[in-house]
C-alpha cells in the first residue's frame, strides 16, 4: 500500500525472498525500469505478483473488454493527472486513466506522442492495426474519470469510476489461487506508454517508440 513508488523494489524483494504472493497498489514503481526490475524479481523468485488500478475493473471498461462494441478501433480516456517530480510524469496519478485506456484498447501500443501545459496532459498512442487511443490528464478545472470506446459494432462510454470493490474481489481471488490475474506484460505496457509519453515531451512532441523505451528500461533494470 506504499503510495511512493520509489521504495517499491526494495519492499517487494523482502516479500519475494519470503516466498509470499504480493499485491502492489499503484504505482508499481516510480519509472519503467523499476517496474521491469520488480517483475523480473517476481519471476526469479517464482512468486505470484499482481498490481492494478481499480479503474481496470470498472463495469464499463470490463464490458468493453468483453466485446460490447466489437473490436475496439479507438478510445479516449481521462482522469486526474497530478504530478510528483520523483516519478515519470503520468505515473503518479495519470496512471488511472492510462490503465483504463489500455484495458479497453488491449495490448499492442507501438508509439506515443504527448503535449502538456501547466494544467493539462494529452497523450496520443498508436496501436497495432492503426488503432488510436488518447489520454487526457486533468490538473485544473472539473476532474473525473471516464472516456469513450469506438468499436466495429458500437460506440459507448467507459462510464464513471466504480469504486474499489471490483478490484478487491480480484485481489481476494489472487490470494486464494496464487495465480496472477493479469499477464505481466499487460501491466508493464501502460508504464511503457507513460515512459514513451515522457520521452515525447522531452522531444517536444516527437513520438516515442514503445520498443525503444522498453529496451532502455530493460538495460537499466539490470543495474538496479
Amino acid at each position: 500500500e506504499t503510495n511512493d513508488g520509489k521504495p517499491q523494489l526494495e519492499q517487494a524483494l523482502q516479500v519475494y525472498r519470503a516466498g509470499k504472493p504480493e499485491i502492489i497498489d499503484k504505482p508499481v514503481a516510480s519509472n519503467l525500469a523499476e517496474v521491469v526490475a520488480i517483475y523480473r524479481a517476481a519471476e526469479h523468485f517464482d512468486v505470484p505478483m499482481f498490481s492494478s488500478s481499480s479503474l481496470r475493473y470498472s463495469e464499463g471498461a470490463q464490458a468493453i473488454r468483453a466485446g460490447k462494441v466489437g473490436d475496439v478501433l479507438g478510445c479516449n480516456a481521462y482522469s486526474p493527472a497530478s504530478i510528483e517530480p520523483s516519478h515519470t510524469d503520468l505515473v503518479w496519478y495519470g496512471f488511472h486513466g492510462v490503465e483504463s485506456l489500455c484495458t479497453c484498447m488491449g495490448g499492442g501500443c507501438e508509439r506515443v506522442s504527448h503535449v502538456a501545459t501547466e494544467g493539462r496532459e494529452l497523450a496520443v498512442g498508436v496501436w497495432s492495426g492503426g488503432r488510436i487511443g488518447t489520454f487526457h490528464g486533468i490538473r485544473e478545472g472539473k476532474a473525473g474519470y471516464g472516456g469513450t470506446a469506438f468499436g466495429t459494432t458500437g460506440i459507448t462510454p467507459i462510464g464513471d469510476y466504480g469504486g474499489y470493490r471490483p478490484l478487491v474481489v480480484e485481489i481476494a481471488k489472487f490470494f486464494r489461487t496464487r495465480e496472477a490475474l493479469i499477464d505481466p506484460q499487460e501491466t508493464i505496457e501502460p508504464y511503457a506508454c507513460m515512459e514513451a509519453a515522457a520521452e515525447s515531451k522531452r522531444n517536444r512532441g516527437a513520438s516515442g517508440a514503445i520498443a525503444d523505451v522498453m529496451s532502455v528500461a530493460e538495460v537499466k533494470a539490470t543495474e538496479l
